[in-house]
């Protein structure tokens, strides 16, 4: 994506200006700092990091009187930029023709003017504005590097999960960077086996790009291996991946996978009040070996179809 559309460059304008000059100049002046240390941090297993590095530049500048329109104006700020930064990442088309859907929701989102700006929109929207994460599909949006450290694979043997995770880990050389996928909530429309099956995909076009890396992985309760009898229709998001090369670190329960896995279905919710259902997060861990070999198997599967 090259440059913005005349209407997006309007919007985002807009959105800006509904601060005070004073305060444009004020975010102008911050913005190249703050940009470089949420890049800096965006390797964090921490998703929020980046956001957390441009919030304290702009609690830094304003104060109490900081503003969500602030926020939302340093967002578009960021996104009048975005080209350049995409540019830079020298992304596969798999990822580049879902960025006008995803740049138009973008603006649609800050034009709206929703507040609170709710936290966990905020962390994607930094990420996204600032090409730390790009698109995968059209629910899923791919950070560009994740670490997946040696201290939980060991605590999965440990802990009586199993012991094949350790040659596992070894052979994928997973101490390297990873990508990372996570669900963009604004757009659930891709939450299906299909538009996870073009993440994993579009990934494995990124990782072509980058040899240093060691795949893609997902984090979240949904991998959790009791849904496949619990939830049978979310067992592909798990089974796909491991019918592939994939495999799985125990990560453990917390309130807020129970808070998640609750919340989207009611059979889940009387099974956790019940005591009988312990939602619990798991990593699933693509080798860039095994998910590239996958999506050109699938892309010369769909290519004989279209034939």
């Amino acid at each position: 994506m090259k440059t913005l559309s005349p209407d997006l460059i309007a919007r985002f304008t807009a959105v800006r200006d509904r601060v005070s000059a004073g305060d444009r100049e004020i975010l102008s002046a911050l913005s190249p700092a703050a940009a470089e240390a949420a890049a800096a941090s965006a390797p964090h297993w921490d998703f929020d990091q980046p956001g957390h590095r441009v919030e304290e530049a702009l609690q830094q500048a304003f104060g109490d009187r900081l503003t969500d329109d602030h926020r939302r104006a340093m967002i578009a700020h960021h996104a009048l930029e975005l080209p350049g930064r995409i540019a830079a990442e020298r992304l596969p088309e798999a990822s580049l023709e879902l960025y006008p859907e995803w740049i138009g929701r973008m603006a649609d989102f800050l034009t709206a003017a929703v507040d609170p700006y709710d936290r966990d929109f905020w962390a994607k929207d930094v990420r996204l504005s600032l090409a730390l994460s790009v698109p995968g599909a059209r629910t899923q949006m791919i950070d560009l590097s994740s670490p997946m450290g040696p201290g939980q694979v060991l605590r999965h043997a440990r802990e009586g999960w199993g012991w094949s995770v350790i040659p596992a880990y070894a052979a994928a050389q997973a101490w390297k960077p990873w990508l990372e996928v996570h669900t963009e909530s604004r757009e659930l429309s891709d939450f299906n086996e299909a538009g996870w099956d073009r993440a994993w995909a579009t990934a494995a076009e990124i990782l072509k790009t980058r040899p240093h890396m060691a795949g893609m992985l997902g984090s979240s309760w949904f991998y959790d291996p009791p849904l496949e009898a619990i939830s049978p229709r979310l067992a592909y998001l798990r089974l796909n991946p491991l019918k592939h090369g994939a495999f799985m670190v125990h990560q453990g329960p917390g309130e807020i996978h129970t808070e998640r896995a609750a919340t989207s279905s009611p059979t889940r919710k009387a099974l956790i009040e019940e005591g009988k259902y312990t939602a619990r997060s798991w990593i699933v861990a693509w080798p860039r070996a095994a998910l590239i070999r996958w999506a050109d198997a699938r892309k010369a599967g769909a290519d004989v179809k279209a034939a």
